[in-house]
């Protein structure tokens, strides 16, 4: 049954983290504690003690956070290849922000070693630009995106996500985030939660960072991704080396288009979605946007053992 399945692989961004995530990979499995002695060598310190044991508050930091999730879902990836595990073959690959990251590892645009050191940079370039403008996030239950866009024009704060129906989240400086916030619950949102994040992601307080990811980016040689990308700002598939520059650059300061992304998956064909990773968010996001495609994950060495689309 797998030769019929049209699947893509997705991969989780920030907040998929835990305290603890990977150590069974690590421990079951040679490919896995590869990929985590290969980022432990290429950004010279303990992540994967820093995965296995925390502290949840120094795991949780944006510098530290997202190369420990790239990682831990590079090893589940990895994991699972060497398992021999019948993974139906990807039509695409995405992941969600910083899980763009992932889907570059797993189609081939670079080694993981500079996979991590990438996703290390951007974290600590993010985290600095969040110091620079102290700001946050809050997911907007039950307001659709036209009058959502409407209250974030009056405010200044910004859309950051687009996530799947009634599920939206907005950015800004604290001020601006608190105005809108209140704004939305005015007229008729659901719930306002705010995000546990540690500055206003993505947009546009995070053009701070643009110039020293473009400088990081430009010392690498990409290669042409093996399978196509959905990028997350354009929700369109990623075919070459430039490409794939230009929407890492863009995704720091526009909107992640994740349902559209989806959604332009789907209308290709895909009736799979593998989400590879730690936890299962994308699963309950891809859910949500239709309920008729199979949703799967691979996020520890059991879920690697028990693997099957029958």
């Amino acid at each position: 049954m797998a030769e019929l399945v049209k699947a893509a692989y997705v991969f989780p961004g920030q907040g998929s983290q835990w305290v603890g995530m990977g150590r069974d990979l690590y421990e079951d499995f040679e490919a896995a504690k590869t990929v985590f002695d290969q980022a432990d060598e290429a950004l010279g310190f303990a992540l994967p003690r820093l995965c296995f044991d925390g502290p949840e508050d120094e795991l949780r930091q944006t510098v530290n956070a997202q190369p420990a999730i790239v990682t831990t879902s590079f090893a589940c990836l990895e994991a699972s290849r060497e398992a021999g595990v019948a993974l139906p073959p990807a039509r695409f690959v995405a992941g969600h922000s910083l899980g763009e990251y992932t889907a570059l590892a797993a189609a081939g645009v670079l080694d993981f070693a500079n996979i991590v050191s990438l996703a290390r940079e951007r974290g600590r370039l993010m985290h600095e630009a969040g110091q620079l403008t102290p700001g946050g996030m809050a997911a907007i239950i039950g307001l659709d995106e036209t009058p959502l866009a409407e209250l974030c024009a009056e405010t200044g704060a910004q859309i950051a996500n687009i996530n799947c129906p009634g599920q939206i989240v907005i950015s800004g400086a604290e001020e601006n985030l608190n105005q809108a916030v209140e704004l939305a619950k005015s007229r008729g949102a659901h719930r306002a939660i705010p995000l546990q994040v540690s500055g206003a992601f993505p947009p546009p307080l995070m053009q701070p960072a643009g110039d020293g990811m473009a400088k990081a980016i430009a010392e690498l040689e990409f290669n042409d991704p093996t399978t196509p990308i959905i990028g997350n700002t354009t929700a369109r598939p990623l075919t070459t080396a430039q490409a794939v520059k230009e929407e890492l650059l863009n995704q720091l300061c526009n909107c992640v288009q994740w349902q559209r992304s989806v959604e332009y998956m789907i209308a290709d064909g895909v009736s799979a979605f593998i989400e590879i990773g730690p936890g299962k968010v994308l699963a309950g996001l891809v859910k949500r946007i239709d309920r008729n495609v199979k949703i799967f994950n691979i996020g520890d060495a059991e879920s690697v053992r028990n693997f099957s689309v029958d």
